[in-house]
């Protein structure tokens, strides 16, 4: 399997795709998580509204969709996001959650 390019923020980005920006990923300015497309599509297609997802889908492919998943950041999506933007995209079998993961300490 290919992977796919990250996603591309539009040059300059829509002022409706700041405004996503915004309110998805309210404790960083949104310019800096324009810096960081994954950060941003993982919350809209989490907890996008549908006018939120409508901005999402004029300004990116159902490849940069894929893309994100495949490199989800751990503890954002919940089980029923994942599965449905998996299926939307057809990416099935759905795989798991990301997950974090710690450096283990030597003792």
């Amino acid at each position: 399997m290919t992977l796919a390019q990250p996603p591309a923020v539009p040059d300059p980005p829509p002022s409706e795709l700041l405004h996503v920006a915004r309110r998805m990923v309210w404790f960083k300015p949104p310019e800096e998580t324009l810096r960081d497309p994954v950060l941003l599509l993982c919350h809209a297609m989490t907890y996008g509204t549908p006018r939120d997802l409508a901005v999402v889908r004029r300004c990116f492919d159902d490849d940069a969709l894929r893309a994100t998943l495949r490199a989800a950041h751990p503890g954002i999506f919940d089980p029923r996001s994942w599965t449905y933007w998996h299926v939307v995209l057809d990416m099935q079998p759905t795989p798991p959650l990301p997950t974090r993961r710690f450096a283990r300490v030597a003792r």
